[in-house]
Parts: structure tokens; sequence; C-alpha cells
């Protein structure tokens, strides 16, 4: 399942990220999403949810949580 489909509040292991582009795999690598690590989606609006990786948070569209598999 993707990131739109998980609980709130659950910490789940990232598998994989279904990305065509380069770019935005290094991007999401820069922010320490990627296979093996923890991630735990904080909250969810319409556009956008905000994700805890590692000690940060970030807002990330929901377009781009739909390619983090978890």
């Amino acid at each position: 399942m993707n990131l739109t489909e998980v609980q709130l509040g659950e910490e789940y292991i990232v598998k994989e990220i279904l990305a065509d582009d380069e770019e935005l795999e290094g991007f999401l690598f820069t922010l320490g999403c990627y296979s093996g690590e923890p991630i735990t989606v904080v909250s969810r609006k319409k556009a956008n949810c905000v994700v805890a990786i590692k000690d940060g948070r970030y807002t990330i569209d929901n377009q781009l949580a739909e390619v983090i598999i978890v």
C-alpha cells in the first residue's frame, strides 16, 4: 500500500519508491525516505500529508505520497 492508504500515527517501513523520475527519487533520498527506513503519516489534508522521517517532519503532496510504498 502507499502512504495515502495508511493509518495516521502508525509507523511503517518503506518498501520501495515507485517513481520513474530519478530526480524525484533523489529528493526523497535527501529527506531520508528510502527502502528500509521507518515513516509515519502524522496528518492528512485534501492535497497533502505531513510525514515524520527520522528526526524531521515534511509536508508532501498526495502524488508524491502515492509513489512511496510501505
